[in-house]
């Protein structure tokens, strides 16, 4: 895990490892992962997991489940982007899997590049929501009821 050089690095990477279904596939020791000899989709939590570990503002993620077992798939919209909210992390996913557009703040649906549907949920009582302004900054506001 080369540039990560958090306290603690092998347990939070171990702690993640945990949470993407790759421990019994992935230890960590001293920075380093035992192995990447791992199926496509295992490879992309991996990458994810180097995510995790950099702590970033923002995340996009483009058919990022597509190469996911459907348990991992409702794993990764279920718990991992709803986590990822909650941490206060902006979160873009690129999908056609309409199956989980429910758990999303903001469906935009393009038909050869052409804007079809703009739909945002219901934003509920102390909810935190990202707004872009006029310069692309992104700012948070909160929402009482």
């Amino acid at each position: 895990m080369l540039g990560l050089n958090a306290a603690n690095l092998d347990g939070r990477a171990q702690h993640f490892l945990t949470e993407l279904h790759l421990d019994h596939k992935v230890k960590v020791r001293d920075g380093r992962l035992s192995t990447v000899d791992l199926s496509q989709g295992q490879r992309k939590r991996l990458a994810l997991l180097t995510a995790y570990l950099e702590d970033r503002p923002f995340y996009l993620f483009d058919e990022w489940a597509s190469d996911q077992d459907p348990q991992f798939k409702e794993i990764f919209y279920r718990q991992i982007l709803p986590d990822l909210k909650a941490r206060g992390k902006a979160v873009v996913v690129i999908t056609h899997d309409d199956r989980y557009f429910s758990v999303a703040d903001r469906v935009i649906k393009l038909d050869y590049g052409k804007l079809v549907q703009d739909k945002r949920a219901a934003v509920r009582p102390h909810e935190s929501v990202l707004k872009a302004g006029k310069n692309g900054a992104l700012s948070r506001t909160i929402q009482n009821a």
